[in-house]
C-alpha cells in the first residue's frame, strides 16, 4: 500500500474529500516524525510502537574492495508490532 492508496482508503471510509484525507494523513505522519525526532516513543494500542534507537559508531568494510570503512553513529527509527497485529498477521 502506498501513501496515495492510504489517502484514498481514508477518504472512502471516512466519507471525506481526498484533499481532506491527504491533509489528515500528512498531519499524522508529521506528528509521528516530530515525536520520533524529539526522542519520544509512540504507542498505538493494538497496532504497535515506534521508537528511535541509537546505533554506535563501528568499523565495517567496503564489500567491493574489502577496504575498512568507518561507519558513524546514527539514530534509526524502529517499529515493534503489537500483540494484536502479530496475531492478525499470523492467522
Amino acid at each position: 500500500m502506498t501513501k496515495a492508496d492510504l489517502v484514498e482508503k481514508v477518504a472512502k471510509e471516512a466519507d471525506m474529500t481526498k484533499k481532506d484525507a491527504e491533509q489528515l494523513v500528512e498531519i499524522i505522519f508529521e506528528s509521528i516524525v516530530g515525536s520520533l525526532n524529539k526522542g519520544e516513543k509512540i504507542e498505538l494500542r493494538g497496532f504497535g510502537s515506534f521508537r528511535v534507537r541509537e546505533r554506535n559508531a563501528r568499523n565495517g568494510r567496503n564489500p567491493k574492495t574489502g577496504a575498512p570503512v568507518s561507519i558513524p553513529a546514527k539514530r534509526v527509527a524502529y517499529f515493534k508490532p503489537g500483540k494484536e497485529l502479530k496475531e492478525i498477521i499470523n492467522k
